[in-house]
């Protein structure tokens, strides 16, 4: 790594050599298209839920294209229709494990809420009050998300162990075993859907929330189990299962509020960080990196950079190692929309360019 210069964490990042580049054409979406390994994979994906960040939900292919977005609303209308049909047969059986699937089912649901902010707010272009734009209404509706999971939680844990406590007849079991299918059946349907339209688009985002939407459909099949283990006489089979599916949604509460989190306090991955100084260090004039900040504004990311350039560079020629640093991040840093690159002199003869500025930081 090379070694910056001591002055070039004074870079200005609100100096010259600003050059937003947004839809720029570089394909710069990252996919996410892993899958889960097989029974041991979905059974890890179980106790540790797939991100559920906007950023990690969406990539270059399925934003701008029209069917990738009617996708996104098709299947959360499939998981809403699913997560209504199960709420009616919880009130007619009182399944507890039923409940917690349909709680389940609801939390995956709702987590898509910052995607719909995503692709609503975040075409309204900046204003003279909002100069970033409005990408953090994502946040706060992350935030909304994660105290809503929460309540959840709370609720079919409850639920679990007051019925562990008192025990309470499970009716019409036969409901409660269709409405477990119709939950494996409508993550699959959604799931089929996803993958299907995103390989059409070449969405690798797509495409892995729909392999995740098919791991979950087998949280329905355990409701399935505690159904039959209640037909055998086992009655404590049913919250049993329900404190089972209720350990998931914590784990995705965890996940989710850990994330929020994050982005509330402007984290970013340290590889991108990583893969930011590398790509500037390559840059055609580029002496040595100085300071480098990347912020997350809704799901996309922005960079505020400083290199050191030649002394006797003119304005002109810093400029253009500042725009082609920017190009090079452009094309480094996965979903980056814009970066403001500030070129600092290399200081010569102890001169310190940034010395008017120390009794303000």
């Amino acid at each position: 790594m090379s070694e910056a210069h001591p002055h070039a964490d004074h870079a200005d990042p609100r100096a010259d050599h600003a050059h937003p580049h947004k839809d720029h054409g570089h394909g710069h979406g990252h996919g996410h298209g892993h899958g889960h390994g097989g029974l041991r994979g979905r059974i890890a994906h179980l106790v540790r839920p797939h991100s559920h960040e906007a950023a990690d939900k969406v990539d270059a292919a399925m934003e701008t294209s029209r069917e990738g977005t009617r996708a996104l609303w098709v299947s959360l209308a499939g998981l809403g229709l699913t997560t209504i049909v199960q709420a009616a047969v919880v009130a007619l059986s009182g399944s507890v494990a039923l409940l917690g699937d349909t709680l389940h089912n609801a939390a995956d649901a709702l987590t898509a809420a910052p995607l719909a902010v995503a692709f609503v707010l975040g075409r309204r272009p900046p204003t003279r009050r909002y100069t970033y734009g409005y990408g953090r209404a994502e946040d706060l509706a992350g935030v909304a998300i994660v105290l809503t999971i929460a309540a959840s939680s709370v609720v079919a844990a409850y639920t679990a162990i007051q019925r562990l406590l008192h025990p309470h007849e499970v009716s019409h079991l036969w409901a409660v075993a269709v409405a477990a299918l119709a939950g494996f059946a409508g993550n699959e349907l959604v799931a089929r859907h996803r993958i299907r339209v995103g390989r059409r688009i070449g969405s690798a985002a797509l495409v892995a929330d729909g392999l995740h939407a098919r791991t979950d459909g087998f949280t329905s099949l355990a409701v399935l189990a505690g159904a039959g283990g209640v037909a055998l006489g086992w009655r404590w089979a049913d919250p049993a299962v329900g404190l089972a599916i209720t350990a998931a949604i914590v784990a995705v509460l965890w996940q989710a509020a850990r994330e929020v989190y994050r982005r509330l306090m402007d984290a970013v991955d340290p590889a991108l960080v990583d893969e930011a100084e590398a790509a500037l260090r390559a840059t055609s004039g580029v002496l040595a990196v100085g300071e480098v900040r990347l912020r997350w504004i809704g799901h996309r990311l922005r960079a505020e950079c400083a290199v050191i350039v030649d002394p006797a560079a003119t304005a002109v020629e810093a400029h253009r190692v500042a725009v082609e640093a920017e190009h090079a991040l452009l094309h480094a840093i996965p979903r980056l929309a814009s970066a403001m690159v500030h070129a600092d002199p290399l200081p010569q003869d102890g001169v310190d360019h940034h010395a008017v500025l120390h009794g303000h930081r």
